[in-house]
């Protein structure tokens, strides 16, 4: 599976955790390059406080389009690591 948004790879890996209809990979697999800082936040009642990134690729900002949890709740633990992407950014096989 790859993440794709504006022509550049975010992430790819063959080891991806399909939960609620999303891909999460391996937050080691993410193009670090293009990502940047979010202090944005958001709360799931059974995994927990998300995390953000946003994506700066070719001077293109995307608020907020990469999500995690840090610190998921036992019941989540599958997604610990892991990464998951919106607003625009294309998983693909």
């Amino acid at each position: 599976m790859k993440a794709v948004w504006n022509g550049r790879v975010i992430a790819q890996s063959e080891d991806t955790v399909l939960v609620e209809g999303n891909h999460y990979f391996p937050e080691t697999t993410l193009n670090r390059d293009l990502v940047t800082f979010s202090n944005h936040k958001t709360m799931c009642p059974w995994k927990g406080q998300a995390n953000y990134y946003s994506l700066m690729v070719d001077g293109n900002l995307n608020p907020d389009a990469v999500w995690y949890y840090a610190d998921p709740k036992p019941e989540a633990e599958a997604v610990r690591g892991r990464v998951a992407f919106w607003k625009g950014v294309k998983v693909e096989a």
